[in-house]
């Protein structure tokens, strides 16, 4: 169950159809529920209606905490009648909520956030009342179980994302005539697409810069930097066209400046045999170490960020090294690896 909408990318959607579908390639019946603005975005997708966005840490979320989704849920819980009902952050208003309160089946929790979440402050006392109705709590990181932990109590096992290898090592390339850097992700303050456009133009002329996603700042950004030939705007892309920009890029930037609990990103570039520059964040520390799987610079740091891409551009012995690491990385964070986890996780609750 997701509380996002499956049609619009973001980490959670793409933690809950991946984990899907790995569940289902080793035999297992696997239903995904969550609200959808489109066609399913997969196999196996139930939607249960379209999403409203909600601003939450620095980000917006689209959520579906409507009555008609909320029919939706309880009908598809009832007719389905699931052996264990896995909750993707649990206590988002919708979907996830309503399947709380009235599920009959074993439930699982996984907790994604970190940051700061108002919301959480003001109704931690219901919410550590619905907390209460889940038979397992899991956390992505051990910052998202902190998080967790504050605001609602309990106990909680440390399963972090996966990635789905293939997806990104047999990716056919997008081809490239230049060195080039690419950037996915929402065009906000919190992702650090700023610092990323204003360390490019230190670059040396023959740079490339790929950059997926849209979002509040991308109209003014497109204003400040669309002059630059350099630059091209790609807009939102499917999970293939993001798959095959990581596999043709030389380096993948994730330049964040905070409230990442995971870093996934980085994780599909070192599937795809990519270097990494990120920013130094404790979620992404999680993922990578500097100079073993990735480039770590300090949030914002416009100087540090373009020296670090010049370097992974120009030295070719670096680049490798980072490209070994990352893969071997990687593969300790295989989606397969994750699922296993979740498959002891559910059979202990039947």
């Amino acid at each position: 169950m997701s509380p996002y909408s499956l049609s619009i990318p973001g980490g959670v959607q793409g933690q809950v159809l991946g984990l899907a579908r790995s569940l289902r390639s080793h035999g297992h019946l696997v239903r995904v529920l969550g609200p959808c603005d489109g066609p399913p975005p997969d196999a196996g997708v139930m939607p249960l209606g379209n999403s409203i966005p909600f601003a939450t840490n620095g980000s917006v979320a689209p959520i579906a905490p409507d009555i008609a989704c909320a029919l939706r849920t309880m009908r598809a819980i009832r007719d389905e009648d699931f052996d264990v009902v896995h909750l993707h952050e649990p206590l988002v208003p919708g979907p996830c909520m309503t399947t709380a309160v009235v599920a009959n089946a074993p439930l699982v929790g996984t907790f994604h956030a970190t940051g700061q979440s108002t919301p959480y402050w003001v109704s931690r006392r219901p919410l550590r009342w619905l907390a209460d109705h889940l038979d397992r709590r899991v956390a992505v990181s051990d910052d998202a179980r902190s998080y967790a932990e504050a605001h609602v109590g309990g106990d909680y096992e440390v399963i972090p994302n996966g990635v789905e290898l293939d997806r990104f090592a047999k990716a056919s390339p997008e081809p490239t005539e230049h060195p080039t850097i690419f950037f996915v992700g929402r065009h906000e303050p919190r992702k650090g697409l700023e610092p990323l456009l204003r360390a490019f133009g230190r670059l040396p002329a023959d740079t490339r810069l790929w950059v997926a996603g849209t979002g509040p700042d991308t109209d003014r950004l497109r204003a400040e930097h669309g002059a630059d030939p350099r630059i091209s705007w790609l807009g939102r892309i499917d999970d293939a066209d993001k798959a095959a920009r990581m596999k043709g890029a030389d380096v993948v930037c994730a330049p964040s400046l905070g409230g990442e609990s995971f870093g996934v990103v980085l994780l599909e570039a070192m599937a795809a045999g990519t270097p990494v520059v990120a920013s130094d964040l404790p979620g992404y520390r999680k993922v990578a170490r500097d100079r073993i799987e990735a480039i770590l610079v300090p949030p914002g740091d416009v100087v540090g960020l373009a020296e670090a891409l010049a370097r992974i551009l120009t030295d070719g012995s670096l680049a490798e090294e980072l490209r070994i690491g990352g893969q071997l990385r990687a593969d300790e964070h295989s989606m397969d690896r994750v699922a296993q986890r979740y498959l002891d996780c559910y059979a202990s609750l039947r």
